[in-house]
C-alpha cells in the first residue's frame, strides 16, 4: 500500500513530464499551493479532537495560548487549512520534511523516466 505521499510524487512526476514541454511554472504553482493546503487539511481531520490538536500544535512549536484557541476553534477543515494556523504550524519546509515533492522541485530534477 502506497502512502500518500508516494501517491501525490507519483501523480506529481507525471504531470511534470506531460507540462515539461511548456511554461507552466504559474500552473504548478497554483497546483502546489491547493495540493499543500489539501494536506493540511487531511492532517487537521486526522488529528481530530481538540486534546489532540492541541498537542500536535504545541509540537509544532505553537505557544500554549494560541494552540488552545486553535485547537478549539469551529471553523471548517477547508477554512482552517488556508489560515494562518495550520499554514505556520505546518510550513512548507515541514511538508517537504514529512515527503511532499513539489511540482516545480519535481520539474527541476532530471528526468528518471527515460
Amino acid at each position: 500500500m502506497y502512502s500518500r505521499y508516494e501517491q501525490l510524487e507519483s501523480l506529481n512526476q507525471g504531470w511534470s513530464n506531460y507540462f515539461k514541454l511548456i511554461d507552466s511554472r504559474s500552473i504548478f504553482a497554483d497546483l502546489d499551493s491547493w495540493v499543500r493546503r489539501r494536506l493540511r487539511l487531511c492532517y487537521w481531520k486526522q488529528w481530530r479532537c481538540p486534546k489532540t490538536r492541541f498537542n500536535m500544535l504545541r509540537k509544532q512549536g505553537i505557544p500554549d495560548g494560541q494552540a488552545y484557541r486553535w485547537s478549539n476553534t469551529r471553523k471548517g477543515y477547508w477554512c482552517i487549512a488556508g489560515s494562518p494556523i495550520l499554514s505556520i504550524a505546518m510550513n512548507n519546509s515541514y511538508l517537504r520534511r514529512e515527503g511532499y515533492l513539489s511540482l516545480k522541485e519535481l520539474g527541476t530534477l532530471p528526468n528518471t523516466l527515460f
